[in-house]
């Protein structure tokens, strides 16, 4: 009796090491020492993986979102040179927004008022080929072209809304600056429109991509393909326009 109580304290103890025991002197299954060590070098390097995907993949969105804003910021600078270069800025000829804020003040007549949509319409059409051309199809694809976008799950009626108001903004300055003939600021319109186009961009490209010009989403849009929210680009940017239009009028235009 005696030595099979010693092989059972014997057996008890040599479990011991293998399940361990807690305070309260319940089991829980423990794996070999080197078992052991082999698993917690695999979460680590497992964790240091996972770390430095999620690093990269942050580093990429940044890049992309960095990359995004500084041509949008290029192309609304360009804005303030062109004008400054050519010495005139044919307001109207540019941006259907500005054309019906023209054209709402009987300043253009209406056959006037659609070849110019006409013309800026088929300009951008023709733009939009130009670059599916010249750009690889799987980088155009990804982007669409480049057809701006409202971000997930944004309402389409906001949408409209801040496009409006940018537009109503752009419309506004370009009155000021370039159709008023009495206005005190028409020798720096471009550098006025191009600010304006810059804080626009900054402000509402977040969320609707800024096209503020029916013209700037419809030839993408035709060259790629994708016409969704294609109504907000539309509705907001000519609303934005023909309020601006009246408001100045009536305004600062009208004799008294």
């Amino acid at each position: 009796p005696g030595e099979e109580i010693d092989d059972t304290r014997e057996l008890s103890s040599s479990s011991t090491s293998w399940t361990g025991s807690d305070a309260v002197g319940s089991s829980r299954i423990r794996m070999p020492p080197r078992l052991e060590s082999w698993s917690c070098n695999a979460r680590a390097i497992a964790t240091c993986v996972c770390a430095a995907r999620l690093r990269l993949r942050i580093a990429v969105v940044e890049s992309l979102r960095a990359v995004r804003i500084a041509t949008l910021i290029y192309a609304a600078l360009a804005l303030v040179g062109y004008p400054l270069v050519v010495g005139r800025l044919p307001a109207q000829f540019l941006v259907a927004a500005v054309t019906v804020g023209i054209w709402v003040t009987k300043r253009i007549a209406t056959l006037d008022a659609f070849g110019y949509w006409f013309a800026q319409l088929a300009g951008a059409i023709a733009a939009a080929f130009l670059l599916r051309a010249i750009i690889p199809e799987e980088t155009w694809r990804a982007v669409a072209l480049g057809t701006p976008e409202l971000v997930r799950d944004f309402p389409r009626l906001s949408g409209m809304l801040l496009e409006a108001t940018a537009s109503f903004f752009l419309v506004l300055v370009v009155f000021a600056t370039a159709v008023d003939e009495r206005g005190a600021f028409r020798s720096i319109a471009g550098f006025g429109i191009g600010m304006t186009v810059t804080l626009g961009i900054l402000t509402v490209a977040p969320f609707t991509g800024a096209a503020f010009n029916p013209a700037r989403a419809f030839g993408p849009a035709v060259a790629s393909g994708h016409w969704t929210n294609q109504g907000v680009y539309w509705v907001g940017p000519l609303a934005g326009g023909f309020i601006a239009g009246l408001l100045y009028d009536s305004l600062y235009l009208k004799k008294v």
